[in-house]
């Protein structure tokens, strides 16, 4: 395994806004940098991450601690930007951190993927669900604790094709790796399935006013609407709608499973189908886990939570397993074995991915609940 140094990382780094967690940095932790949205539009993201982290690393703590060092989460903020994502590494290697979970979006993750694993830190992304994050890339220190769009496209496909039964549908996407992404990936397996797909179309992330695509919707005649993206668009689009007289139902993947949609689409939101890891909050074994969450007042139900939870525990056991704070031994480590975490026993393939994971279908309600699709 090969690494370069990237010596621009020193000034790119400090246009990246880094906080801490628990204090200045000691010589006798072992820090882990949570890297995702910490500003910007996309910050509800950022903060079931860092939960997710900080509960995990309080647990370990407590317990001892991983060869008797405490662990320490550095939280680095990307703003989910891809152009962020480089500057955010370069800061994570010129800060010897040699471990990271996140990035939290797809785009600021494969732009930062080449440097970490260049530089041999172990990298696992609780949430950027992108193919694009690991394929053809032959990596050896990236991993998820999610599964990809490819496996959450088909089980968003096979539940239209299955229980919805449209005749036609519209799908829209938000031009990014994440939401064309996926939306493709729904596209193709409905279109195999024989369900005519009359509008395949991308908005701007970040526009006020959908008024001409809802427009469009309602032209085609499409009785189902399939949205790849994240939640401040679909919310508009699900309150516009509304307001046009738009009544197709409306799904979209985790990127949507937000608590803040609710304040922009109001009661709109009321049956919107969202494609969400499983709720593993509802496992007897992860009751402790639960009560860790709750009782520093934390949500363990959304949609990554429980994965970054996952994650840290995957990077913790692996330096137990290689028995030093070596991250490329760890990443070998990690290749070679399972690790028992709330989202299940996981284990990766070749290029990092996990080998299984289970996405549900769920209802959201108005008043910013969830309940599986029955």
């Amino acid at each position: 395994m090969k690494f370069r140094f990237t010596p621009l990382g020193a000034a790119l780094g400090l246009a990246a806004g880094l906080f801490m967690s628990g204090g200045a940095l000691a010589a006798d932790t072992i820090k882990i940098a949570v890297a995702g949205p910490f500003t910007g539009a996309l910050t509800q993201y950022g903060t079931m991450v860092k939960e997710g982290v900080d509960t995990a690393i309080e647990q370990i703590n407590a317990a001892g601690g991983v060869l008797g060092k405490q662990l320490e989460a550095v939280s680095v903020d990307d703003g989910c930007e891809p152009k962020q994502g480089p500057v955010v590494a370069n800061r994570v290697v010129n800060d010897k951190i040699h471990y990271v979970v996140g990035h939290v979006c797809s785009g600021a993750t494969i732009a930062a993927t080449d440097i970490y694993n260049n530089e041999g830190v172990v990298m696992v992304t609780p949430s950027a669900t992108s193919p694009a994050v690991t394929d053809g890339k032959n990596y050896d220190m990236i991993f998820r604790t999610i599964g990809r769009d490819d496996q959450q496209g088909p089980a968003a496909a096979k539940f239209i094709i299955e229980k919805i039964k449209p005749s036609q549908v519209a799908i829209l996407h938000d031009k990014q790796s994440y939401g064309q992404g996926i939306a493709s990936s729904v596209r193709s397996e409905l279109e195999k399935a024989g369900i005519k797909v009359v509008m395949f179309e991308g908005i701007n992330a970040g526009d006020s006013d959908y008024s001409a695509v809802i427009t469009k919707l309602k032209s085609a005649g499409a009785d189902f609407i399939y949205y790849g993206g994240y939640h401040p668009e679909m919310g508009l689009l699900l309150r516009q709608g509304a307001e046009q007289g738009l009544t197709a139902k409306l799904m979209g993947p985790e990127g949507v499973g937000n608590p803040d949609i609710n304040a922009i689409a109001g009661a709109a939101v009321e049956g919107l189908l969202v494609t969400l890891p499983a709720d593993f909050t509802q496992d007897p074994s992860n009751a402790a886990i639960v009560k860790a969450f709750t009782d520093k007042k934390r949500d363990p139900g959304g949609a990554f939570q429980l994965t970054a939870y996952s994650a840290t525990t995957a990077i913790a056991e692996g330096i137990k397993g290689a028995g030093e704070d070596d991250p490329v031994k760890v990443a070998e480590w990690l290749h070679a074995n399972k690790v028992a975490t709330p989202i299940g026993e996981v284990s990766w393939n070749e290029q990092g991915d996990l080998n299984e994971f289970k996405f549900d279908i769920f209802n959201w309600h108005k008043d910013g609940s969830k309940s599986v699709y029955q």
